[in-house]
This record gives structure tokens, C-alpha cells and sequence, in this order.
């Protein structure tokens, strides 16, 4: 489903060039569960970027579900991340001014879906992620875990293949962020590739597949037993 091969991509602050990724290949198969460790500017973020096309490389080539992706134009960028890409982050990145029902059903407006299949999916997603009761409220009116359970119901509405997740419980309570890791494994579960960047080696440790990064490159690659990974 992924494939980097030699992806570079440098940044230049003030009169300094950061390397933010360095010669990185790698290779992700459909329907895998990895996660990303690292220290900070060790490059997870620019690699997750990459991944989910906000941002393009330097140089080397990254194909998507067997598509190059390095020289295409934003339009087909944005048509490639609509299809394909559901985002996760630790800040959630709702609209304050709509609701959590408005939030999910935002990409699918963007998509021009009409109104009806709108309803459809959200109100899958709605029951699934138990949110039913929280539906009218706005960002502000949730807690912490419905936040972020908007913000995976809004990443999972278009029915992508990929799922990036960047620091999903880094501003959750505990329980909360074990019932949103429970989630994402539920999803990978049912197919869906799941890559979770994090710096928690609890969630880390969860994953059937550990990269550890630093200085922009790969330089562990950790495939774990099932067991082990779900100890």
C-alpha cells in the first residue's frame, strides 16, 4: 500500500538546514498496524506529512496504493487524501463554531456527497462511536474523549484505507486514551492500515510493528509477535 524508497525532505531555519527526513525507504502492506517512536525533530511529523500528502518530498518517490505520488499537482493530492487518507491528531482540529454531527459530516460535504448518503454514514458512525446523546453539541460542550471521538468518526466518514494518527491520547486522561487506542485497533482490525505516531512506549509497544526514529531517518524497524504486541 506504501512505499518510500530514498524520500528526502529538508527544511532551512533561519541559516540552518534542517534534515527532516533522510534518504528514508520503507515499505507499509494494506491492513498493518504500526506505530512511530521518537524523539522531538527526530522526523515523525515529516514523515506523517508525507505519508498523508500535506507535504512533498525533496527528492526520492512515495507510491500510494501503487500510484507516484511525488510530482503530482495538489488537486490530485487533495483527490488522493479525500479517497484514500483519515487524519488524527492530539488538538482534535474541530470547528469550534459547528456541531460534533457538522464536524463528521464536513469532509463529506467537501466531497459534494449528497444528503442522504451523508446521513447515512454519519449516523453509522454516530452509533458506533457512541456519540448519539452529543450529537448538537459543539467542541467546547464535549470532554476530551468525545473530542477525539468526533475527530476519528470526521477521519473515518470518507472510508479511507489509511489512517494517521499523530499523538491520538496525548491530551487525554488514562481511560479515555485507552478506549481511543481500543478503537483504532478495533478499526485495523477490520482492515483498515493503521500507522500511530506517539511518544507514550505503553502504545508504542501495542503495535505488531514498532519504527523508531532519529535525526530524519529509520533506525529501527521492530516486527513484535501478536502477543507480545498486545501484552
Amino acid at each position: 500500500m506504501i512505499r518510500l524508497r530514498e524520500v528526502t525532505r529538508c527544511f532551512i531555519l533561519g541559516d540552518q538546514r534542517v534534515m527532516g527526513l533522510d534518504a528514508v525507504s520503507l515499505e507499509v502492506a494494506a491492513g498493518e498496524y504500526l506505530t512511530v517512536m521518537g524523539p522531538s525533530g527526530s522526523g515523525k511529523s515529516t514523515l506523517l506529512n508525507i505519508l498523508g500528502l500535506l507535504d512533498a518530498p525533496d527528492s526520492g518517490e512515495y507510491w500510494l496504493n501503487g500510484e507516484a505520488t511525488a510530482a503530482l499537482d495538489e488537486n490530485r493530492r487533495a483527490e488522493l487524501r479525500s479517497r484514500h487518507i483519515g487524519f488524527v491528531f492530539q488538538s482534535y482540529h474541530l470547528i469550534p463554531r459547528l456541531t460534533a454531527l457538522e464536524n463528521i459530516e464536513l469532509p463529506m460535504v467537501l466531497a459534494g456527497l449528497d444528503p442522504a448518503e451523508r446521513r447515512r454514514r454519519s449516523a453509522r458512525l454516530v452509533e458506533r462511536l457512541n456519540l448519539g446523546d452529543r450529537v448538537r453539541h459543539r467542541p467546547a460542550e464535549l470532554s476530551g474523549g468525545q473530542r477525539q471521538r468526533v475527530a476519528i468518526a470526521r477521519a473515518m466518514v470518507m472510508q479511507p484505507s489509511l489512517l494517521l494518527a499523530d499523538e491520538p491520547t496525548g491530551n487525554l486522561d488514562s481511560h479515555s486514551g485507552a478506549e481511543v487506542v481500543a478503537l483504532l485497533e478495533e478499526l485495523n482490525g477490520e482492515g483498515l492500515t493503521l500507522l500511530v505516531v506517539t511518544h507514550d512506549a505503553a502504545i508504542g509497544g501495542r503495535a505488531r510493528r514498532r519504527l523508531s526514529m532519529l535525526d530524519g531517518r529509520i533506525i529501527d524497524d521492530l516486527q513484535q509477535g501478536q502477543g507480545d504486541a498486545q501484552r
